[in-house]
């Protein structure tokens, strides 16, 4: 997919979930079993959206889609009800799968993405690779592509997949996705 926003059909805002209650405790939370129905946003993840849907400067998003975890759900919400928009679970739209990693400590990742650095393709710990969720990501995009025309479409995501789709969509190595400014909790990014 080219990285020029005059050849796409729609509009993009990529926004993280806010705080989560992972953040919170410092856990890796990544598989569905845990993410689906826990670790939804901490109270300090919902004052941040209050101050985001207030200060609100980017364009009125006309679709929401959504990772379907806990975090990204409730995020999803509150900026579907500030905009009346109903939001859209998207699978692909979920956290990178952190293996055996996943409920462990969130100063694991640093080692994980070390290796992203040289290999984009590795699968140590069992993690997804960065090449899987590069596609993933870029996928959703693609479909929305081919189904949409003039819309300004909201994609809620997790940190590590934001990063390498932004690092993606700008034509840059992946192995360099760790070299890009990451997304802070309720950030939102108007692709250019």
């Amino acid at each position: 997919m080219s990285n020029a926003n005059s050849r796409r059909h729609n509009r993009y805002l990529l926004m993280r979930h806010g705080h989560s209650e992972a953040n919170a405790q410092g856990r890796i939370i990544s598989d569905p079993r845990r993410g689906l129905d826990a670790y939804g946003l901490s109270p300090e993840g919902h004052a941040q959206l209050e101050r985001v849907l207030a200060e609100w400067p980017w364009p009125a998003p006309t679709r929401l889609l959504h990772s379907d975890f806990l975090r990204t759900t409730q995020t999803a919400a509150r900026v579907a009800a500030r905009f009346g928009l109903t939001p859209t679970p998207e699978p692909r739209l979920r956290e990178r799968h952190f293996g055996t990693l996943d409920g462990g400590p969130d100063d694991r990742y640093p080692a994980v993405w070390a290796l992203d650095a040289e290999d984009p393709d590795h699968r140590a710990f069992g993690v997804e690779s960065v090449a899987s969720v590069a596609a993933r990501l870029c996928g959703v995009i693609d479909a929305l592509e081919r189904r949409y025309r003039g819309e300004t479409l909201l994609l809620v995501s997790h940190g590590d997949p934001l990063q390498i789709l932004l690092t993606a969509l700008e034509g840059r190595p992946l192995t360099a996705h760790r070299q890009r400014a990451p997304l802070l909790p309720a950030d939102v990014v108007l692709l250019g």
